[in-house]
């Protein structure tokens, strides 16, 4: 869905950072709250600048970047500094998503804080409690969401639930169970308070259902801790919450039309969105994946599609090595380009930059954009959570608990369906609709950044990365690098308070 009042963002982004570097503190030259908090209306305004915060590459436009950190594609512009990531080059001093994550995070989780703070000390009658309420909720499923960023990627770090002062303003590590105990506080509140409304018909606003997937997919992150044995405990909670979710939306009738400008208003699969509006609020995206190629799927990924009669390429006696677009599973033309983009109809666009793979990411790209470049106002929304996903966590779950029961079965036939391809064979074991469910999220989920995620929660990260053979870049993954280093800028900036990660001191 699309917010009007996004084309604020700019400016509200620096009225309303209470942080403009991780722990800073605000700048003198900013609007203070002493003159700002006035009427409801500014509350309106702030509450638009926390989801703005959700923006920042990292959750918007270079989403696709993270399937460069695994076996799925390759970055050509070390966007991310993704080179560094696959090549095992990872250190308090990389740059990329490790210290932008980080800051991003914190200044995000700032403007909640500085909401929260306001919002409780202001007592106008414009402003009713319940109203309040509904928007607290809202602040707090993007501060949860934020710490759920932290808590993955760096374990212990400050947990910060008020806006920082010069007294305040050096914050040590808490443990990662404390992150983790105040997501959950603040998704629970979230689930509670929330419009009931699905997102779709809810004008840009978290529902409850986009809390609840949140958590469903934290829990399922958590369900595997530290050995990659899942949870039956943690994972009957996803269950459930999958369960919840599917009764308020549909699969997209069409795949590509989850990710394009024009089919993404009233979408009934998306569930939460980073949203853009042009031409105040636009985003490259039909630039940096149709015509400077950011990202580039290797062969390896391209050849794990299937081909239509649900056998793998190369196996299957429809693989067609001379036309190997043919036959194959439709997600595959749909996610891909071979060189450059063409949408038929006399939709093509033509490159500005290399391609090292020979392959491009179709998935994000805009028909009615073409020619993609610096003047393309796209405004694609950045799909956050969609029902595709929910149907393969509930997959998993149920069949980690339970087997490849009937239930588990339907909810593959649906999401396959959609493109026409065939069930899964009959009578699998545990184990085999493991792979096979996994092999589904890769295919499905690709470039939509859940691919580090998954082998890192399924703690196969290692084997998997280490055993790439076409990557540009040389792949190196150690046990370590499941968990980051805090930036090193923070810990020089910290007064001794920030201590590093112990892998990286």
């Amino acid at each position: 869905m699309k917010m009007h009042k996004y084309t604020l963002i700019v400016l509200l982004g620096l009225m309303f950072t209470a942080c403009t570097k991780s722990l800073d503190l605000n700048p003198e030259d900013k609007i203070s709250s002493a003159t700002f908090w006035k009427k409801r209306a500014d509350f309106d305004k702030a509450l638009t600048a926390c989801y703005a915060s959700l923006q920042a590459a990292e959750w918007a436009v270079e989403i696709p970047v993270w399937d460069c950190y695994t076996d799925n594609g390759f970055a050509q512009h070390n966007s991310g500094a993704a080179r560094e990531v696959v090549a095992g080059s990872i250190s308090p001093s990389t740059g990329g998503y490790i210290s932008g994550l980080y800051n991003d995070s914190y200044t995000a989780i700032a403007r909640v804080n500085q909401f929260l703070k306001q919002s409780a000390a202001y007592q106008g009658s414009d402003f009713p409690d319940a109203d309040k309420k509904k928007y607290e909720a809202e602040v707090r499923f993007l501060r949860a969401f934020y710490y759920w960023q932290l808590y993955q990627m760096y374990g212990d770090v400050p947990l910060v639930l008020e806006p920082l002062t010069l007294e305040t303003q050096f914050q040590a590590k808490v443990p990662a169970a404390d992150i983790l105990k105040q997501v959950m506080t603040d998704l629970d509140f979230s689930i509670a308070s929330l419009n009931a409304t699905p997102y779709p018909q809810n004008g840009g606003h978290a529902a409850v259902t986009s809390a609840q997937a949140l958590k469903a997919r934290i829990l399922l992150f958590v369900a595997y801790g530290k050995t990659g044995t899942p949870d039956p405990e943690i994972l009957k909670q996803v269950r459930d919450l999958a369960l919840a979710i599917q009764a308020s939306y549909t699969l997209s009738p069409k795949f590509e039309d989850l990710f394009r400008d024009a089919t993404q208003k009233n979408n009934p699969e998306i569930i939460f969105s980073v949203n853009f509006l042009a031409p105040n609020n636009t985003t490259p995206w039909d630039m940096y994946y149709g015509d400077w190629l950011v990202a580039s799927p290797l062969q390896n990924f391209v050849d794990a599609f299937e081909c239509t009669d649900g056998l793998p390429y190369g196996v299957s006696p429809l693989t067609n090595t001379a036309a190997p677009f043919q036959n194959r599973d439709p997600r595959l033309a749909k996610t891909v380009f071979v060189d450059h983009p063409d949408f038929g109809n006399g939709k093509v666009h033509t490159p500005s930059n290399s391609r090292p793979t020979g392959y491009g990411v179709m998935k994000f790209l805009e028909p009615a954009n073409i020619p993609f470049g610096f003047s393309t106002l796209s405004q694609q929304n950045a799909v956050v959570f969609r029902l595709g996903e929910i149907l393969l966590m509930y997959a998993e779950a149920q069949n980690e608990l339970n087997g490849p029961d009937a239930s588990v079965y339907k909810a593959m036939k649906d999401l396959r369906g959609r493109v026409n391809m065939p069930e899964f064979p009959a009578a699998m074991s545990k184990d085999a609709m493991r792979e096979r469910i996994r092999h589904e999220r890769r295919i499905e989920l690709a470039f939509e950044g859940l691919r580090y995620y998954d082998l890192r929660r399924w703690h196969i990260a290692g084997p998997v990365l280490n055993n790439v053979k076409d990557g540009i870049v040389a792949y190196h993954f150690e046990d370590k690098y499941y968990q980051w280093p805090l930036p090193q800028s923070e810990i020089d900036k910290s007064n001794g308070v920030l201590i590093q990660n112990p892998a990286y001191k």
